[in-house]
């Protein structure tokens, strides 16, 4: 089983890169549960999201301590760094983030996810740099599997970037 965490401001994907998780873990026929959570503000407020992906049944969606964090601000940062399971991984977008983690019990990886996107033709698709970055990391969900979760959740109105969402996440895959 595997309790992720992922967390920025709205706007920044948070809840899709979630859902994109999500989906891709029930094409591989785990079990999942998705428990969005933001501000009444939206974009620009705090925004995160829970993904739990497990073989087993999920007793709860919520999450004490993840096994993952994806940070994709400094506020989110702060605020989840320390409930990561001793043994865990934060991935962070260190374009956003200039703070090294202090904590010696977990992994990181600093990945400038918006710069990786910015040099890619779309700044704003740094989520998806993130969730790559994350796929590779877990190891139990096939790069497959996301790409073609993508390319059917991307929205009719936003199909025209599922191929550069794909190009994002197989940069974050690889780096």
């Amino acid at each position: 089983m595997a309790e992720i965490m992922l967390a920025g401001f709205g706007g920044q994907g948070v809840l899709f890169a979630g859902k994109v998780i999500a989906k891709a873990g029930m094409e591989a026929l785990k079990n999942v549960s998705w428990l969005p959570s933001y501000g009444p503000e939206m974009r620009g407020g705090t925004c995160n999201c829970k993904v739990i992906v497990s073989d087993g049944q999920i007793a709860s969606p919520d999450i004490a301590e993840p096994d993952f964090l994806l940070a994709m601000n400094a506020p989110s940062l702060e605020k989840f760094e320390g409930k990561v399971r001793s043994g865990g991984t934060i991935i962070m977008d260190s374009s956003l983030i200039d703070k090294k983690i202090s904590r010696k019990d977990v992994k990181t990886v600093y990945i400038p996810a918006k710069k990786i996107a910015e040099k890619m033709g779309d700044g704003r698709l740094g989520n998806m740099v993130m969730t790559g970055c994350f796929i590779s990391r877990y190891g139990k969900i096939p790069l497959s599997e996301v790409v073609e979760c993508m390319r059917r959740s991307v929205s009719k109105a936003k199909a025209s970037l599922a191929e550069l969402n794909i190009k994002m996440l197989k940069a974050g895959y690889a780096f």
